[in-house]
Order: structure tokens, then sequence, then C-alpha cells
């Protein structure tokens, strides 16, 4: 009898394209994925891939098998899966400002689920993704990982602003002499922002680092010198004129980052999964 670890690991390669890939959403090394696959095969009695440089292709045989497979695979995982209270459990991974101010209030909406909530830098979080410890995360710059597929999630508009100390009208709301607010030594939205509208890198350093952007925003409110945030993150300062907006381009468009969704290869056949992804995405629209 085939054992269902053999069977698993056939469904995780197919879905992923690649045994390395593969071998990271199981938590294996990529020889014991191969000798599993050799084993199944050995059984089945018919190769189940094309092996290739860039990964691997399911032949017609596995195809067959795959879809048999994966609907009672993908129950059975379900069934087995994390409930915490009799509620599925969704781990989500992301930065800790867009998580509570965009994500974390459109995923409570979700019946039927217990959120787990992960902040924390992109590298870290994603690899979290790849071994299984986490069903999503939201990260900043597009993933570059094999089994690991994206989407763009949101446009953030990023803007240069200070408390009014720092402002001179006579000048336009040019920075004049006001430090850096940062999250990070190296200044990467700032830098993000000065490239993109300079050519070159931003002037002078960070009087202060912090690496929560809401504790940047405090800083930058209570007059520590000027930063580079996500509008959405200081929409209501600007409004009250807590904050102001020192250097806006002359065509008046911004710098925009693109903030996106990570997902392992094959987890849409999980329903808690993809019903969370479904109302980010459609909740995304609306922010």
């Amino acid at each position: 009898m085939t054992s269902l670890d053999l069977l698993r690991t056939f469904l995780a390669v197919h879905r992923a394209g690649s045994v390395t890939a593969a071998a990271q959403l199981l938590d294996l090394s990529q020889p014991a994925v191969t000798a599993q696959l050799k084993v199944l095969e050995k059984n089945v009695g018919k190769p189940l891939f094309h092996r290739h440089a860039r990964g691997v292709t399911t032949t017609a045989a596995g195809e067959d098998l795959a879809g048999r497979l994966a609907g009672p695979l993908d129950d059975l995982t379900a069934a087995l899966g994390d409930f915490v209270g009799g509620k599925v459990s969704l781990h989500v991974g992301g930065p800790a400002e867009f998580m509570t101010l965009k994500a974390l209030p459109a995923l409570v909406e979700l019946p039927d689920t217990a959120l787990r909530v992960t902040f924390g830098m992109p590298d870290d979080l994603l690899d979290q993704l790849a071994k299984g410890g986490l069903d999503l995360v939201i990260a900043g710059a597009r993933p570059r990982m094999r089994g690991i597929l994206t989407a763009a999630l949101y446009e953030e508009e990023l803007t240069i602003v200070a408390a009014p100390r720092w402002y001179y009208p006579d000048g336009a709301g040019v920075l004049g002499d006001a430090p850096w607010v940062a999250y990070a030594e190296d200044l990467p939205l700032i830098r993000r922002y000065w490239k993109t509208v300079y050519k070159a890198l931003p002037p002078g350093r960070a009087v202060v680092v912090v690496p929560d952007l809401r504790a940047v925003l405090a800083a930058t409110v209570a007059g520590a010198g000027a930063t580079v945030l996500p509008r959405y993150l200081c929409e209501n300062e600007l409004a009250t004129g807590a904050l102001r907006e020192l250097i806006v381009r002359g065509d008046g468009e911004l710098p925009t980052n693109t903030i996106y969704l990570a997902v392992r290869a094959g987890a849409f056949a999980e329903p808690h999964i993809a019903r969370a992804r479904d109302v980010l995405m459609s909740s995304a629209k609306e922010w």
C-alpha cells in the first residue's frame, strides 16, 4: 500500500513544479523528496514527472493521479488542520503598521477563522511561509522564491513630511536642514523617494532610527525631523496640520511602493486561505 506521505510529496511537487520548492514546503531535504518520488513511481509503474533544468513537468499519468488525489488529500489536510476553539487557524505575517491599519480590519471579518498574526521583516516572514509556518505573507517587495506565488495587493503613495517647525513657506516647503527620522539606518523609504525623484541618494543621516513606521510617525509629529511615509499612515496628521508635506514634485506625482500578497504554491486549495486572499484583494480596492 502506498503511504500518504508519498502521495502528499507527489502532490506538492506537482503544484510547485520543482523538487527544490516542494522540499521547502514540506520541510524535507531535496534528496528525501527525490527518493520518495522514485518509490511512488515504482509503485505506480509509470513515470510521473519529466525532469529538466528549471524544475519538473507532470506526465500524463502524473496529471491523472494529481486530479484524483487533490480533492481527497486537501479534504484530509483540512480535517486534520490547525483548529482553535472549533475555528480553523489562519497564520498571517506582515509589517506591523500595514497589518494593523489595513489588513487586520479586513481579516477579522472572516467567518470561523482564528487569526494568528506575526509581525516582522519580509525575509524572515517569507522564510516562515516557505517552511509552512505561515499561510499568507504581506510584503513590501516582490518575493523571489521558488514555490511562492505573489499578487500585487496595494499601491502605497510615499510622501515627505515633518512637523510645522521644519516647514519653510517662503521656500515652498523645501526640506532645509531638517534631519531624517527613519525605520532603518539605510533610510529605505527615504532612499526610494530620493532615487525616484532626484536620481540620487538622499543627503544626511537619520537622527532617529526606530523599526516601526508608527513610531517613526510619532517621532516626526513630535518634531524630531523629516521622514518619508506611506500617505495612508499619516493622512490624519496631514489633515489636522500636525504634519506638513515638505517636498512635492512639480508634476504632482509622488513615488509609490507596491505591497504584495504571497502564498505557497497550491495553498489556495485550502478553503480558509483562499477566502482570506479573496477578502484582502477585495478590501484593497477600497483602501
